[in-house]
């Protein structure tokens, strides 16, 4: 069995079909899927429709980022934040055009029923950003938090490759977890279109908002797959790019 930890997506259905079918998923296998599926590129309401009927058949988890808070949020009560909508929301919102009233419901549910947080029986944290508490996920004060927090991967890039686990310098909040997955922080940021690995966190999110690619990484082996270039694969639009 193998088990994938997917980065964000951003609306790039046609980066989702071509890394599947790199991967060759078997009925066996479970794609853990990191969150941000939506806002950027103009295909967010089908990659939440496709995400729908894969997870009927083959294993899947879903966490919830940032991105797809505000979209249940505009899909629950039909306003328009307007933070979200400078950041991708506009796209997402034209791509729902032609899709019904029962269709959008049932794209509440699917966001409704995604986890803040993923823990597998190996002691594997998988969420989309981080936490803050040094007593681990269970103990963190503000659910917003998986969302959006970025000091646990600064923290992780920033920690002495030399302090080994077992020292007393190595940070508590990374001790919880023998591995820890994110996405969140585009590995862009630091001129990577490659998942980086910092302590025991590893970064998936290899920057499609943007001009990067979608990354699946395999967690048991650590190999990686990669989808084309996303601007390759939307050469007319902008994505979350201002250029």
């Amino acid at each position: 069995m193998q088990i994938f930890a997917i980065g964000d997506i951003h609306g790039g259905l046609k980066a989702l079909i071509q890394l599947l079918n790199k991967l060759e998923v078997k009925d066996e296998d479970t794609l853990i899927f990191m969150g941000d599926y939506v806002d950027g590129w103009s295909e967010s309401a089908q990659v939440v429709q496709f995400l729908i009927e894969l997870s009927e058949k083959i294993s899947c988890v879903f966490i919830k980022g940032n991105h797809d808070v505000w979209c249940e949020d505009w899909l629950f009560r039909g306003e328009v934040n307007p933070t979200w909508y400078m950041h991708g929301g506009k796209e997402t919102i034209e791509s729902y055009i032609g899709f019904t009233t029962e269709e959008k419901k049932r794209h509440l549910g699917f966001f409704n029923g995604m986890l803040p947080y993923y823990l597998d029986p190996e002691n594997r944290l998988f969420l989309h950003a981080g936490f803050t508490s040094m007593h681990g996920v269970e103990k963190e004060l503000l659910q917003t938090t998986f969302y959006y927090d970025r000091t646990l991967w600064e923290m992780a890039l920033s920690l002495d490759k030399n302090i080994d686990k077992n020292s007393v310098l190595y940070p508590k909040r990374l001790k919880h977890y023998d591995e820890i997955y994110i996405g969140h922080t585009p590995t862009t940021n630091f001129n990577s279109l490659k998942p980086m690995h910092a302590a025991n966190v590893w970064n998936v999110d290899t920057g499609v908002a943007f001009s990067g690619k979608l990354t699946a990484l395999n967690i048991n082996t650590k190999s990686f797959f990669q989808s084309d270039n996303i601007r390759d694969l939307y050469p007319h639009e902008k994505g979350r790019n201002k250029d």
